[in-house]
């Protein structure tokens, strides 16, 4: 890890305690914070509000971070943007760091080891529940990796993502999402949902919250440490036994969803992972008692959940898939450089990702009736495919910033043309407030602001990004943050007041959008 000037830039609150903004005196739960709007306002047509709490209940404070909202802020000549990025850009860091251990005072760690027992460890919550998703927590944290190299608290603040995303994987590979740890001092949340429910292999509820096996997660932990280690050229990391731990797991469980359904001798393998739920939802549950659908052996890997947490409904997820390729490619370029002692690991995460890369390119494509060969959004090897795409990244969409496709290749400008068309995608709305992709996790008739600000960050055309960064603007409800998803005639009726992942991505697409196309907000 590189240290300069800027090494103690950033100010941990409360180190070593739990970090909330209802643990201090005086601050609100942020759900109700973010219900409301609070002044001052823009100068601009929709007089977008200041969301960001006082600094006293912010749960991390970072100069670095503080620094670049104001010099990005000042580049913006919109007043609306202008309290816009503000508020989106420090989401993250301002309402969501639940419990930040920095290891200063000889750290709280699991490990067997006293390095590891003395790292910084990070929980994350992705909103209004005090729980940790691992997709959802890579993403949040990601617009701040790029300056972990001249900030060591920032640094730092990432680095304990990656132990602790480690520990829950190492502990139960095939949860989505995980309770804090018994050492932060925060309760365990209650599941609402997770009644009812039959999953293999079982699991410990008072370590993890929900067990919806989603493929995309192990890309997700992979991408934090690629991404981590690419800013900063530190991979320290990686020699934690945790860390390995979890990485050999995740590899074992890719090997083992690669399996058929159906053995050599037509047999059915008995399913290594299944979920199962009484439940009046559709979405909730999986097919064939919890092992879902039937799979041929492809190279690609099966998962039961997408990445909104909705069941698949055909087995191979092909952005998850596409994802984890490029991800463990970037795992064994990390791994190739650690020496000897690596270089077993390195090998088979290159080759495994190359192995569903090929999985992806041969039988993650269909035929369209009109545009021709496009990336499906599932297909099950034969010859079965789900052509869609959902709001939720992994998507088709994304694939060019996830690294698996050149934004202007043309499979993935005929799998776009597919995915932003209401007459191909089904999941596409047209409305009077909003235009853009949605999901079946929250129904008909609503645009995800997630996707209009993936589809900017795909785009190489200005108009398209300026007309992108206009219907975000315009569909906060009054409310100056981003939600999960909002009406297409009317941005009122909105989903989630509060939701950091969009809110990382839109600051993200601001600092991208200023830099490709200087003056456009």
């Amino acid at each position: 890890m590189r240290h300069n000037v800027l090494a103690a830039a950033s100010l941990v609150l409360l180190a070593n305690t739990a970090l909330t903004l209802c643990s201090q005196a005086g601050c609100p739960s942020y759900t109700e914070y973010s219900s409301v709007a609070h002044g001052p306002f823009s100068a601009g047509k929709y007089r977008i509000p200041s969301m960001r709490p006082p600094r006293r209940c912010r749960t991390f404070v970072s100069a670095t971070v503080e620094r670049v909202v104001e010099d990005v802020t000042a580049a913006i000549a919109d007043p609306d943007w202008k309290h816009l990025f503000g508020n989106t850009f420090g989401n993250t860091l301002d309402t969501t760091v639940a419990w930040h251990d920095d290891g200063s005072n000889g750290g709280s760690g699991s490990g067997n080891s006293t390095k590891e027992r003395q790292a910084p460890y990070t929980f994350l919550i992705t909103g209004d529940i005090t729980a940790q998703w691992i997709r959802d927590s890579t993403n949040q944290m990601m617009p701040y990796i790029a300056y972990a190299a001249d900030d060591d608290a920032l640094a730092r603040l990432v680095l304990g993502l990656i132990n602790m995303q480690a520990e829950e994987l190492a502990a139960y590979p095939y949860g989505n999402a995980f309770q804090p740890p018994a050492r932060s001092g925060l309760a365990p949340s209650r599941n609402g949902i997770g009644v009812d429910v039959r999953v293999t292999p079982a699991y410990d509820s008072s370590v993890v919250f929900e067990a919806k096996f989603e493929i995309d997660s192990f890309a997700s932990f992979f991408q934090l440490g690629n991404r981590y280690w690419a800013a900063t050229g530190d991979a320290a990391f990686a020699e934690s036994e945790t860390w390995q731990t979890a990485v050999a797991a995740i590899l074992a469980v890719v090997r083992q969803q690669q399996q058929p359904t159906f053995g050599a001798d037509n047999r059915p393998n008995r399913p290594a992972v299944t979920y199962a739920r009484k439940t009046w939802t559709a979405t909730e549950t999986q097919f064939v008692g919890g092992g879902g659908n039937p799979a041929k052996r492809t190279g690609m890997v099966r998962t039961l959940f997408r990445p909104s947490d909705d069941a698949t409904v055909l087995p191979f997820l092909v952005p998850a898939n596409a994802f984890l390729a490029a991800e463990l490619r970037g795992l064994g370029e990390m791994l190739g450089t650690l020496g000897a002692a690596h270089a077993d690991a390195a090998r088979e995460a290159t080759a495994l990702g190359a192995e569903i890369r090929r999985g992806v390119m041969q039988h993650g494509t269909a035929q369209h009736p009109t545009l021709g060969r496009v990336l499906a959004y599932e297909t099950d090897g034969y010859g079965s495919a789900l052509l869609m795409d959902d709001a939720n990244g992994p998507s088709l969409l994304a694939l060019p910033l996830l690294g698996f496709i050149g934004a202007d290749d043309p499979l993935y400008l005929r799998t776009r043309a597919m995915v932003l068309s209401a007459d191909h995608n089904p999941w596409f709305f047209v409305g009077s407030a909003a235009t853009g992709v949605g999901s079946p996790h929250t129904g008909v008739a609503r645009v995800w602001p997630m996707a209009v600000a993936m589809r900017a960050l795909t785009s190489a055309n200005r108009t398209e990004v300026a007309e992108c960064l206009d219907q975000l603007k315009a569909t906060t409800a009054g409310l100056g943050l981003m939600h999960e998803s909002v009406n297409v005639a009317s941005p009122a009726d909105y989903t989630r007041s509060w939701f950091a992942w969009c809110n990382s991505l839109v600051g993200q697409l601001v600092v991208d959008a200023l830099a490709r196309f200087p003056g456009i907000i």
